[in-house]
């Protein structure tokens, strides 16, 4: 079967749909049913781009044409001009490449003669259009519910995501098809000596950090993090630093003003600021955690709970949208303004080993029943049955 994916996610640091999009991409490459062809931007390959290797890969003179460019052109404009050459290379590959089935992961389809599979993450543009930026609110909201229209099924990662479908845009529960995200195996436990050097290098010690995880920007809700963890006691604080990662997204600088507030803790040292991190580093801070902190007000899915619960970690997280999902009975779930909640359970997970120990048990085990491999069978018989609608077979 040959199938189309647009990859273009992958040449950006990869968050979560980027993440969903590598490792479909990798699974339709292993596959021995799938000839896959990647869509890059433009650029069509038969190869999948390694995660994190594109970071800081565009030349100094690309940069400074594109940073003219997006001074020039306005951006309404601009990503109409992107679309529209992008879309003449779409076309031109898929004839080339004799596609069969092409796979949207992100969002908005590209037009076509094939069967279509379109993987909607959240519509958080629409619940929360506060937390994105206008420009992206208008260009989501004029391209996608034609992207909906064109696909004949769509993929959610969760009963969640495929219920707001229905309840927004009124589409039939058939055409939607609920398939959960995972885990990759670099997500594991580890004890004590197999984190060490990595933890050295970030000044942190296995067991001695709460962490939160997740993209500077206002839908994380990390801004409650930092209160929730302000109001530990100092000795507290001073053995159990708060270390965030995630890269600086739109309206990082209201994110930024919030520090003011917690100034003196980061210059103790009880507050860290890592910044993006490649999935190796990421995957063994996690694994050294004494908890995560996860207090986003609105998922689709929510991969660093799921990645820390396979790290055998305990998780402390909303209880909205997915999130309640993908958790279980495995974490803590609290109201994600619910400030003092969230301090009380931090204090917990620090003063009671034995919750802490029985909680990262029931993680682990809860995690299994998530994993990529499970997810890419999933959408590889989503793609056979939009080939075939009649008897789902293969051709």
């Amino acid at each position: 079967m040959r199938v189309a994916l647009n990859a273009t996610p992958l040449l950006s640091p990869l968050t979560g749909i980027g993440q969903y999009t590598y490792q479909i991409a990798k699974g339709l490459y292993e596959s021995s049913e799938i000839k896959p062809s990647y869509f890059y931007a433009g650029v069509w390959s038969d190869q999948v781009r390694e995660a994190d290797t594109n970071i800081g890969s565009m030349g100094a003179t690309q940069q400074s044409i594109r940073s003219v460019i997006k001074k020039a052109i306005p951006d309404g404009v601009r990503y109409r001009m992107s679309r529209a050459w992008r879309q003449r290379s779409f076309s031109k590959g898929c004839q080339a490449n004799q596609i069969q089935v092409y796979h949207e992961p992100n969002f908005l389809t590209y037009r076509h003669d094939v069967p279509t599979v379109l993987t909607v993450h959240d519509l958080s543009w629409i619940r929360y259009p506060h937390t994105h930026a206008k420009a992206h609110v208008a260009e989501m909201n004029h391209y996608f519910p034609d992207s909906l229209m064109r696909a004949d099924k769509i993929v959610t990662v969760s009963e969640f995501v495929k219920q707001e479908v229905q309840d927004v845009f009124g589409i039939a529960p058939d055409r939607i098809v609920a398939i959960g995200e995972g885990a990759e195996q670099l997500f594991q436990p580890r004890n004590s000596i197999e984190t060490q050097n990595a933890l050295n290098r970030f000044g942190l010690k296995h067991g001695k950090y709460i962490l939160a995880v997740g993209t500077l920007e206002p839908r994380k809700n990390l801004i409650v993090a930092l209160k929730a963890y302000s109001q530990l006691s100092s000795s507290v604080r001073a053995e159990y630093p708060l270390i965030l990662i995630g890269m600086k997204a739109w309206l990082a600088h209201e994110f930024d003003k919030n520090l003011a507030s917690v100034a003196s803790l980061i210059k103790d040292g009880q507050i860290r600021l890592l910044g993006y991190q490649p999935r190796e580093d990421l995957a063994v801070v996690m694994s050294g955690a004494l908890c995560l902190v996860y207090p986003s007000i609105y998922e689709g899915f929510g991969l660093p709970p799921l990645e820390a619960m396979a790290s055998a970690v305990p998780v402390i997280s909303s209880n909205v949208s997915s999130i309640p999902e993908v958790v279980g009975d495995s974490g803590v779930l609290i109201d994600p303004h619910n400030v003092e909640a969230l301090t009380e359970a931090m204090l917990r997970m620090v003063e009671d080993a034995n919750y802490r120990n029985q909680l990262s048990q029931k993680a682990l085990e809860r995690s299994r029943v998530f994993s990529w491999p499970n997810c890419v069978e999933k959408t590889i018989a989503v793609y056979r049955e939009v080939l075939n609608p009649v008897s789902g077979a293969t051709t």
